[in-house]
């Protein structure tokens, strides 16, 4: 894979590592919704990383944000199933 106008030896940072790092962090602090989405646009940006041979950069960030989309899904689901529990529990 060859990115015109860069430097040989400095790579370039994925177009979604940001992307990942945000919606991965958001999933945990504030909306779960957006976990399952972290979690596969992460996949498919560490794909491509490691698909280009070093041209791509951005590794940690995708992979912090590709962990917090994991966490951010499994959070959304324990704090669905606890809200059913309770629902369907009554006033216990």
């Amino acid at each position: 894979m060859v990115i015109p106008n860069q430097p040989i030896g400095t790579p370039v940072e994925h177009p979604n590592a940001t992307a990942v790092l945000f919606l991965g962090a958001a999933s945990v602090l504030c909306c779960g919704v957006l976990g399952p989405v972290a979690w596969a646009l992460g996949r498919r940006a560490l794909d491509q990383i490691e698909e280009s041979g070093g041209a791509y950069g951005g590794r940690a960030q995708v992979l912090v944000g590709y962990i917090l989309g994991v966490i951010g899904t499994v959070l959304m689901i324990v704090f669905a199933l606890l809200f059913l529990f309770i629902v369907l529990g009554g006033n216990a």
